[in-house]
């Protein structure tokens, strides 16, 4: 943590700054690195460029998970991608007993993730856009 008033480092249990006395910076709302105030959403300090240890940690992209969901969704490549590698089996096993009409789930489901309804991988990341 820095403090509010002189920037200076303080410890996470301090309640007030050694140098000057007030109160250091408290909360999700500022860098960890530099003390500048930060959006809540944001991802990197726009100041000094570090990566904000609030920030949500995202997995794999959207775009290519639906893409894949609509193009290949019937060998379940969109599920492999995503790290369910049962679920990539299974629709595989069914488009193939189904003479490729279960294709049509993989392809639902590409629509459903360029949509964001399905928005999280196998590791429980949030997809990037």
């Amino acid at each position: 943590m820095y403090c509010r008033n002189c920037g200076n480092q303080v410890a996470d249990q301090a309640i007030a700054c050694v140098a000057c006395g007030s109160a250091p910076l408290v909360g999700n709302r500022h860098c960890q690195f530099c003390g500048a105030e930060t959006q809540p959403q944001a991802f990197v300090c726009v100041k000094c460029g570090v990566r904000l240890s609030n920030a949500p940690q995202v997995g794999r992209s959207q775009l290519v998970a639906g893409l894949l969901g609509i193009f290949l969704g019937g060998l379940g490549v969109h599920r492999f991608y995503l790290g369910y590698t049962a679920i990539g089996v299974a629709q595989l096993f069914v488009t193939l007993a189904t003479c490729g009409l279960g294709a049509v789930w993989g392809f639902i489901e590409g629509i459903l993730l360029l949509t964001g309804a399905l928005n999280t991988d196998a590791e429980g990341k949030l997809l990037a856009p």
